[in-house]
């Protein structure tokens, strides 16, 4: 495998990295917000943790898309 393969490679999982953690976020966010029996014991810190999830992601994927553009 060259240089330039594991380059690629590393940024395509850190792309995929990045927009899974975006889906995880925005899937639990939205059984918070819209399924009252997706609350149970969960406490406002998971609403926190999970919208911190949402930002650190979003802004993963635009320093890789600025840095290391996709095609």
């Amino acid at each position: 495998m060259q240089k330039q393969d594991y380059k690629t490679k590393a940024v395509e999982y850190l792309y995929n990295k990045a927009k899974t953690d975006m889906s995880k976020a925005e899937l639990s966010l939205n059984l918070l917000l819209n399924n009252g029996v997706g609350i149970g014991d969960h406490s406002t810190g998971d609403f926190y943790k999970n919208l911190d999830i949402l930002v650190d992601a979003k802004d993963r994927l635009e320093i890789l898309e600025e840095r290391y553009p996709r095609g």
